[in-house]
């Protein structure tokens, strides 16, 4: 077994591990220990100047991808061994069944008219500020939020594992979180956070093009139409100021039958969104159909992601026999 296909198996691996214990929210999580590490290195590097940010990403960034070389060249003559690695990472980047339980939840403490537990548990899917939320906005922010993180949470790192194994799943999920860490605009990140924000753009530029795709050809599972659904995405998927999110809330907005967009409130930083498809803004149950639709998209993309890493195992075995 060569390792493309240890990866193939670690990554169908990760996705049942993913599938059944979700997304553990606890301070010895790998991701958690990043984020404490990479907040240690912008301590001693930070200042008002691209080139810091620039050095705070290479050195955090880097030291993911060499964790992940170092995993590889370890597990290298031993193929059970690289697929439980190549599973664990897989399962510790993966974030689709706890996107889909927090968007459950939203739906749950809405249909039963808790704005208070609607608006406490809002920071977990997204930034905005919950405090001043009609049931609607709330809504809003729910779809938006299960759109976009689609992508972020299982496509993107589910494509990076399908090419680069365990460095590309450990690389992207340092990359997206350095983004979510500094990579917004705000005073102290404007300059500091330029290279995080920008990294995170070019990681994602595929994958949330995949997403779209998916989310388009899958629109019937939540009553819409392919076509139509590509024709928001086409109209509307660039007018986002993000040059990926835009992609993924077209694409649903579309699917679902909806309207995103709108007054976004950031703790004081105001931003204004663009309209992205029809129709109305999602009520209630449109949560519930967002979550059916991420899910179908999050299967395919594994399926997807497996088949790959397969490809790239029998066109590895080719290359080697016409070698010899």
């Amino acid at each position: 077994m060569t390792p493309p296909s240890s990866r193939a198996l670690g990554l169908l691996a990760g996705v049942a591990l993913d599938a059944v214990f979700a997304d553990p929210q606890s301070s010895a999580h790998p991701v958690a220990l990043f984020g404490r590490a990479a907040s240690a290195v912008e301590r001693r590097l930070y200042g008002q100047a691209r080139v810091r940010g620039v050095a705070h990403v290479g050195l955090c960034v880097g030291a993911a991808v060499v964790v992940g070389v170092a995993a590889g060249r370890l597990t290298r003559r031993r193929p059970a061994a690289r697929v439980a690695v190549t599973a664990a990472a897989t399962w510790a980047v993966l974030g689709g069944t706890t996107l889909a339980r927090e968007g459950a939840f939203m739906a749950g403490a809405l249909g039963s008219g808790d704005l208070a537990a609607a608006r406490a548990r809002l920071p977990h899917l997204c930034g905005r500020d919950p405090s001043g939320l009609s049931e609607n906005e709330l809504a809003r922010a729910t779809v938006e939020s299960i759109a976009e993180n689609t992508s972020d949470a299982v496509v993107a790192p589910l494509a990076w594992g399908a090419v680069a194994g365990v460095p590309g799943l450990l690389a992207y999920r340092a990359i997206n979180t350095l983004d979510a860490m500094i990579g917004h605009r705000s005073e102290r990140y404007e300059r500091f956070g330029w290279a995080a924000a920008r990294l995170d753009d070019v990681a994602n530029y595929f994958p949330a093009r995949v997403t779209g795709a998916l989310a388009c050809v899958l629109a019937p599972l939540v009553g819409g139409s392919p076509r139509g659904a590509a024709a928001v995405l086409r109209r509307d998927g660039h007018r986002h100021p993000s040059p990926n999110s835009g992609r993924c809330e077209a694409a649903f907005a579309g699917a679902l039958g909806v309207r995103l967009g709108g007054r976004n409130d950031y703790g004081g930083r105001v931003e204004h969104r663009p309209e992205l498809g029809n129709g109305q803004p999602p009520a209630v149950g449109d949560i519930s159909r967002s979550v059916r639709l991420a899910r179908a998209v999050n299967l395919s993309s594994a399926g997807l992601a497996i088949a790959s890493a397969w490809a790239l195992h029998a066109f590895h075995r080719r290359g080697l026999r016409k070698i010899r």
